[in-house]
């Protein structure tokens, strides 16, 4: 499976995706108020993920750094079977 390419995220991408999650880090629940928040995709592009808006989530800096390349467990169920 050929690895989806790496884009730059258009700002009102980022904006819609952080309106959606709330302003809130998918993760830990923090908001922009408390750390940098990020996008991030659920699915990694290392993985097979693609750059399709409903791929992408909002973590803070902190929780995007320990999630690295690795998928999210909370989402693993989905793609197990």
């Amino acid at each position: 499976m050929a690895q989806s390419p790496r884009i730059q995220i258009p700002p009102e991408v980022r904006k819609y995706v952080w309106e959606r999650d709330c302003y809130q880090c998918k993760s830990c629940g923090c908001s922009a108020k408390e750390a940098e928040l990020t996008i991030d995709h659920i699915i990694p592009l290392a993985k097979g993920g693609t750059n399709d808006i409903s791929n992408f989530q909002t973590l803070c800096r902190g929780c995007n750094s320990r999630k690295k390349h690795y998928l999210d467990p909370r989402f693993q169920r989905y793609f197990d079977r």
